[in-house]
């Protein structure tokens, strides 16, 4: 049997989260963004050292805290400048179930000049999520005409 280098149903790129609280967290993203879970890796101590959720067609990784290997959560450093985007096939719907779950609305759901519906939440974890739908095909000229139509002075 031949291992795969990247193994079956994931992609080349995948989040790891590190939460203060997995137990929640997982329990908040089964909630807000419809996550699966795939399995979990508990520590001697409970605490969850590796965990696999489903969201849509990807994978999120995710464990808790564990100071004493640098694994820290945005909120014990301070926020983060890191967001996770999420495409969904109706953004209003998936930001009004994220934000009756606990997500905080950073933006609301907006047409934007590169052609997706676009939202802003972060959740209770301290994690910046970006959701939206793609409603347009926008040329990259189109894009820049219509950027540069947005923050003109």
């Amino acid at each position: 049997m031949t291992v795969k280098p990247i193994p079956e149903g994931t992609h080349t790129l995948t989040p790891h989260l590190i939460v203060n609280g997995a137990d929640q967290a997982i329990a908040f993203y089964k909630s807000a963004l419809g996550a699966e879970e795939v399995m979990r890796i508990a520590a001697p101590d409970g605490k969850v050292m590796h965990a696999e959720l489903k969201i849509g067609d990807s994978l999120l990784y995710l464990c808790d805290e564990f100071p004493q290997w640098g694994a820290l959560s945005p909120k014990s450093i301070g926020g983060t400048p890191v967001s996770v985007h999420v495409y969904s096939a109706d953004v209003d719907k998936l930001f009004a179930r994220a934000t009756a779950a606990g997500a905080e609305p950073q933006m609301p759901p907006t047409n934007m000049f590169w052609g997706d519906r676009y939202a802003k939440i972060q959740d209770p974890f301290g994690h910046s999520w970006g959701l939206a739908t793609h409603v347009e095909d926008v040329s990259p000229e189109e894009c820049e005409r219509r950027m540069l139509q947005q923050f003109a002075p």
